[in-house]
This record gives C-alpha cells, sequence and structure tokens, in this order.
C-alpha cells in the first residue's frame, strides 16, 4: 500500500508543480505506517521528528494541507478541538463511519456501509446520487461501559 500511495504522491506533486521532498515523504510514511489510528498534526509530528529531528512543526502542517487538497489524506473532526488524518483507500467506495467513545476518546472504525439502503431509497425517490457520506457515532466503548458496570 504505501509504496502505491508514494508513487501517486510523487505523480500528483510533479503535475501540481512541486517536488517530492524527504519531508513530506516521511510525514505520508508516518500516516501510512500509522493507518488506522486517526492522528493529530501534533501526533504525526512527534513522530517524523524521530527520524527528522530538524523538522519544524510548519513542515508537517504545510504537509498536511497539500496530502488533503491531493486528496491522499481526509481530514477528520471528531469534535474533540484537534483535527486529525487518515489515508485515503483508493478502493473504498465511500469514507468508513466511526464510533467515537465520549469517555476515553478512542475512535473505532465500522466498515460496513450502514447507509446502502438509504442511499438507494434516496435515488429511487429523488433521482440524487450519493457520491460520498460522513457519519459519526458517538457513545460509550464497550472498555468504558464495562468499566461502568463494574464501579457500580
Amino acid at each position: 500500500m504505501l509504496g502505491k500511495v508514494s508513487d501517486s504522491f510523487k505523480e500528483q506533486l510533479r503535475e501540481k508543480g512541486y517536488k517530492l521532498t524527504v519531508q513530506r515523504q516521511a510525514v505520508l510514511d508516518v500516516i501510512s505506517e500509522h493507518e488506522g489510528e486517526h492522528m493529530s498534526s501534533e501526533e504525526i509530528y512527534e513522530n517524523v521528528k524521530k527520524n527528522y529531528p530538524d523538522i519544524g512543526l510548519a513542515t508537517v502542517y504545510r504537509t498536511l494541507i497539500l496530502l488533503n487538497q491531493l486528496g491522499l489524506i481526509y481530514k477528520i473532526d471528531f469534535d474533540d478541538g484537534r483535527s486529525r488524518y487518515e489515508l485515503n483507500r483508493e478502493n473504498e467506495d465511500h469514507r468508513h463511519h466511526h464510533l467515537i467513545c465520549t469517555e476515553c476518546g478512542s475512535v473505532e472504525e465500522v466498515e460496513e456501509d450502514l447507509l446502502e439502503a438509504l442511499e438507494n431509497q434516496i435515488f429511487d425517490n429523488k433521482g440524487f446520487i450519493v457520491k460520498n457520506h460522513k457519519v459519526q457515532f458517538y457513545g460509550i466503548c464497550k472498555k468504558c461501559g464495562e468499566n461502568m458496570k463494574s464501579e457500580t
């Protein structure tokens, strides 16, 4: 996956007149290596800095903006005051859904397209073709729920 994303990244950068710098590659590598973790820009920065101690936070921010504009990553907001990022999987028809625990802040992905029947109904009734959607469920994860039961 990483090689394919990296090749796509190189190609898109070239088309837009950008160069593939070591810093840009390092940011993309960290996001790819931590796929599914929904890392914040600060977490990405800390991970990149392990191998490239001279990299600046502003460089990471600019790279994240560029990756998002090129469609290689998604910027996600879980209403916790921090933007998070995840890899754009080319084989996904839609972005996946997220389960967000309001107790511990954990985020779990739901891979199934929970809204396919609704999308079909929208098309049948309105002729509207849904290309994508974003669904986030807020609640209490299994672990926190079990901890709450054991405390009572």
